[in-house]
């Protein structure tokens, strides 16, 4: 099939690997290089990275709303777009350009976390389950028919990190899977059960120790690696990586043993922490350089 891809971060890249070894990638759509690192050079995104190691053909406009840059999508007469995690919103002649429209790969079983950040919003709500689905786009934001879809468990211990890299895979798996078989017929999405999965904002990842231990241990994994729930040692601001529920009782901060916190009710312990401008270590590790105070703010 001629296809057009269009994603930009480091969850879209397997799609567009899987994709090019099967299909004719007729283009590659991606955000333009921002500034980043201490230099503030322009750096290309994960999916501009890798279609240049592909060989292929790089677009990246700086918005999809013009007729010029509608024309030129049209113009490559693509049978179908598959977008994931692009950034741009595509407007209506957009979706209409391809012989078989545009399908998404989201990360999560829809109508359950649409929006911006479903795979930290369902390991922070506590979520036993997520998924992919193969989405046939339109107007709304994540409302299209589902054509596809694949679950998988949320592990007791798995992180943002962890949860994106394997559901990445499957995106890639079950839109290989699905494009052969298009057309076909989709599933119109439940009015029930609709939620919301809002951009995470920096200002939710303070710990509060007071909140139960499962929300502390839910906010820790839902936040790595980004942007890292953080609390305040002796001054400093350590980003907290992996934990899991220990039991333990104490005041909301108490310090009980080794990295072992004392929350609301129950207790965390850290796994995983990284001090500013460290890198990320063990809590074995991190002990060895880092006294605990007998309580944590």
């Amino acid at each position: 099939m001629k296809v057009i891809f269009m994603g930009t971060p480091e969850f879209s890249v397997a799609p567009l690997r899987k994709l090019a070894a099967a299909h004719d990638i007729v283009a590659v759509y991606t955000q333009p290089p921002r500034e980043a690192g201490r230099g503030q050079k322009p750096r290309p995104s994960a999916v501009h990275r890798a279609a240049e190691e592909l060989g292929l053909e790089i677009r990246h406009p700086a918005t999809l709303r013009n007729t010029d840059a509608q024309a030129d999508f049209a113009a490559l007469d693509a049978d179908v777009a598959v977008v994931v995690a692009y950034g741009l919103i595509l407007p209506q002649p957009v979706l209409d350009a391809p012989r078989l429209g545009c399908v998404n790969i989201h990360a999560s079983l829809l109508p359950r976390w649409r929006g911006a950040a479903p795979i930290h919003r369902a390991i922070l709500e506590g979520d036993s389950e997520t998924g992919i689905a193969i989405m046939q786009m339109e107007a709304g934001l994540d409302t299209g028919p589902v054509l596809a879809e694949a679950r998988t468990d949320i592990g007791p211990e798995e992180t943002t990190a962890d949860l994106h890299n394997r559901l990445s895979q499957m995106g890639a798996d079950l839109v290989a899977d699905t494009l052969p078989r298009l057309p076909m017929q989709a599933k119109a999405q439940p009015e029930d059960g609709v939620t919301y999965a809002a951009k995470i904002d920096k200002a939710e990842a303070r710990i509060d120790w007071t909140r139960p231990a499962d929300a502390v241990d839910r906010k820790i994994r839902g936040l790595s690696p980004f942007p890292g729930a953080w609390c305040e040692i002796a001054g400093e601001r350590v980003k907290l990586l992996r934990s899991r529920l220990v039991e333990g009782e104490g005041a909301p901060g108490e310090v009980l043993a080794g990295f072992r916190i004392a929350c609301g009710t129950g207790a965390v312990e850290v796994l995983e922490a990284q001090r500013a401008g460290k890198r990320p270590m063990k809590s074995d590790e991190i002990l060895r350089g880092l006294t605990l105070p007998a309580s944590l703010t």
